[in-house]
C-alpha cells in the first residue's frame, strides 16, 4: 500500500462508517419506538441524555427537514456542520502528509465549556414542558 493511501486509510475508513450509519438510519426509521433499541439512561432514569433524539435527528436530516431535526436534538444539528469541517480538514491533512498530519488540539477551556453547554442542554431539555425534550 502506498504512503499516501496509509494515510488516506483512517479518514476514509471513518467517513465510510458514518455513510453506511447515515444509510442505515435513512432505511429504518427511528421514530418507530424500538427500531433501534432503547437508550439505557431513558431506560433508567426516565430522562433525555445529550443524546436521545439524534438517530431521529440524523433520519430527519436524510428526508432534508431540519426542523424535525432540530426538534429531535439540538446539538446535534448544530454539531453536524462542525464534525463535517474536522472530517473534511483532517483528510486533506492526511492527503497533503507530513507536518499537516498534527492533530488539531483544542485549549482546555474549550473542552470545559463544551461540557458546560452539554451539561445545560441536558437540564434544560429535563424540564417539564421544555421544547428540547427528545
Amino acid at each position: 500500500m502506498s504512503e499516501r493511501a496509509r494515510q488516506l486509510a483512517s479518514p476514509l475508513a471513518i467517513g465510510g462508517i458514518a455513510a453506511a450509519a447515515t444509510l442505515a438510519l435513512r432505511l429504518r426509521d427511528p421514530h418507530v419506538p424500538g427500531a433501534w433499541g432503547l437508550c439505557p439512561t431513558k431506560a433508567l432514569t426516565d430522562l433525555d441524555c445529550p443524546l436521545c433524539g439524534s438517530l431521529r435527528a440524523v433520519n430527519d436530516l436524510t428526508h432534508l427537514d431540519v426542523g424535525a431535526a432540530l426538534s429531535s436534538n439540538l446539538v446535534l444539528v448544530l454539531a453536524v456542520p462542525l464534525i463535517v469541517f474536522l472530517w473534511g480538514r483532517r483528510l486533506v491533512a492526511c492527503w497533503r502528509g507530513g507536518e499537516a498530519m498534527r492533530p488539531l488540539t483544542a485549549p482546555a477551556w474549550v473542552w470545559g465549556a463544551g461540557l458546560v453547554a452539554l451539561g445545560v442542554f441536558t437540564v434544560v431539555r429535563n424540564l417539564p414542558g421544555s421544547w428540547l425534550a427528545a
